[in-house]
């Protein structure tokens, strides 16, 4: 097995480990809150400093920056690299502390403009919500940069599983702080796990840094041309990257405006959603990124757009029967996963509507991710930046005229025409930048094999889950047979149907699978 394919199969591993414990995360909090308007104050509590931190910090400044780095790292000008790694990380951590300062003193006023319908009390929740979660755009800023760094060098394993551990600090504290607060106030347990587990993801990553020989020096060169050029590049990274965060806020926003309960329902099934998304997609588009940078530098363009085309089907081959499963099985999926505690039936009923209109932008939300790396390896970001900026009208347009005939399904189904718009678009700029197509004809050939294949796990999946849901019931172990057992069985009917179609992208896995397997038991 190549050493990409490696650390793609560890990435999505170790991706999709924090995501299972971010949906455990999510299962705990459903069953202390469920859906009311409490929770929702919450989720949107944390959406806007995430939007921010999308904007300013984390993965828009690691995007930013690989490209420089990894430049100067090929051309042997290791000492100019870490010289501007750390003249940014100082810069850094001054602006986000001055935005984030800015932000607590005026919270009070900011807030309310995002809480739609609220009432008094569940506006003033939010509004101290949101100023225990904000300094958490400092220290997700640094830590964006030091993620960089580490991905420059191949080193993915300890940013994929640093959200493990931040999950897990996050559900001690909804466990041992709740008892401290009483009422709605016990929400603050969970703000201050957030906060902790951010830090402690902040930490995880300092021993790797020095493992990699960076040395990091006070430098403020911020006359550096480079220095200036990361933050341009950043300007447009931030739409691009935080085009997600951005639209899941303006459906909790538009989600305000139909109950305390939608946005709520809506950030729940985007939980779910974000689970194949995670373990397949981020993971695929964060390993190629610094060797789609390392081809742009070098100017081979062919390399290049050969390995964004293979990505491509890579994602395709993974997301969409994650999609069929999903449209298939939304509502015993919402069941299994959040139905208990005050997580009652009718939470399920909102939940699993926005599930079922997600899945169709699970493959394209997949795809764009790639797409957007490309332009960053390019140093073409102003492009995907306007792109980004269409998918948001698109999003805004469609879910504002759709949200009071349909409520949440359209609100969700304005998200996937977007994210459907943002692909084609992307893919017709990047035609010709790279000078050629993404390889339109063995994409659109294989794509409908593996739709083909999809349709044939959809059909297996909810078959044997009725079939088993009459036979075993609604108990927890019921359930969990009646669903894990389907998807077993319609992931195996999917992989027979791509290798029997000869999808080359599913034959390579089989074929680096079946050699790693013959390896160790050589």
């Amino acid at each position: 097995m190549s050493r990409r394919a490696r650390n793609t199969a560890i990435f999505s591993a170790a991706t999709g480990l924090s995501r299972v414990a971010g949906l455990a995360r999510e299962v705990l909090a459903a069953a202390y809150f469920g859906t009311g308007g409490p929770i929702s104050a919450f989720t949107i509590a944390f959406q806007v400093p995430n939007v921010v931190r999308s904007l300013f910090a984390d993965s828009a400044l690691s995007a930013a920056f690989v490209p420089v780095f990894t430049e100067l790292l090929e051309e042997n000008k290791k000492r100019e690299a870490f010289r501007l790694a750390s003249t940014l990380f100082l810069l850094i951590l001054l602006i986000l502390t001055a935005i984030t300062l800015l932000f607590v003193a005026t919270a009070g006023l900011i807030m309310p403009l995002f809480t739609g319908d609220f009432g008094s009390g569940l506006s003033m929740l939010t509004t101290g919500l949101s100023r225990v979660l904000f300094p958490i755009v400092i220290i997700l800023g640094v830590n964006g940069l030091v993620v960089g760094i580490l991905n420059a060098y191949d080193h993915f394993t300890i940013p994929a599983l640093s959200p493990l551990v931040w999950n897990a600090v996050i559900m001690l504290f909804l466990v041992g702080g709740q008892p401290l607060f009483s009422g709605d106030d016990e929400l603050y347990a969970y703000a201050f796990g957030v906060l902790a587990g951010t830090l402690v993801q902040f930490w995880m990553s300092m021993p790797v840094l020095r493992k990699v020989g960076f040395q990091f020096e006070f430098s403020m060169a911020w006359r550096d041309p480079r220095v200036r050029g990361v933050f341009m590049l950043m300007l447009p990274v931030t739409i691009g990257l935080g085009l997600i965060n951005i639209n899941l806020l303006v459906n909790s926003l538009l989600g305000a405006l139909i109950s305390e309960n939608a946005p709520r329902a809506i950030d729940a099934a985007f939980r779910i959603y974000m689970l194949p998304q995670g373990m397949f997609s981020v993971a695929i588009a964060t390993i190629l990124f610094p060797a789609l940078s390392r081809y742009a530098a070098r100017k081979d363009l062919a390399a290049l757009r050969a390995l964004c085309s293979r990505g491509v089907r890579l994602i395709l081959l993974l997301l969409l029967p994650a999609a069929a499963a999903t449209l298939a099985l939304a509502e015993p999926i919402t069941r299994l996963v959040y139905e208990r505690g005050e997580f009652d039936a009718n939470s399920t009923e909102l939940v699993k509507s926005a599930l079922f209109w997600f899945s169709f932008s699970l493959p394209t939300s997949g795809i764009n991710l790639l797409l957007t790396r490309t332009f960053f390896s390019l140093q073409r970001p102003w492009l995907t930046t306007a792109l980004a900026g269409l998918n948001i009208t698109v999003n805004i347009a469609v879910s504002a005229a759709l949200y009071k005939p349909l409520g949440i399904a359209g609100i969700v189904i304005g998200t996937g025409v977007s994210s459907l718009v943002m692909v084609v678009a992307q893919a017709y700029r990047l035609r010709d930048l790279l000078g050629g197509g993404l390889e339109a004809r063995e994409t659109l050939s294989a794509l409908i094999r593996m739709l083909v294949a999809a349709a044939m796990f959809g059909g297996v999946a909810y078959g044997v889950w009725a079939e088993l849901d009459g036979l075993l019931g609604r108990s927890l172990i019921g359930q969990t047979v009646s669903v894990g057992t389907a998807l077993t069985l319609a992931t195996g009917a999917y992989v027979a149907v791509v290798l029997a179609l000869r999808v080359g992208e599913a034959e390579q896995l089989s074929d680096q699978i079946t050699s790693r397997l013959r390896r160790r038991r050589a």
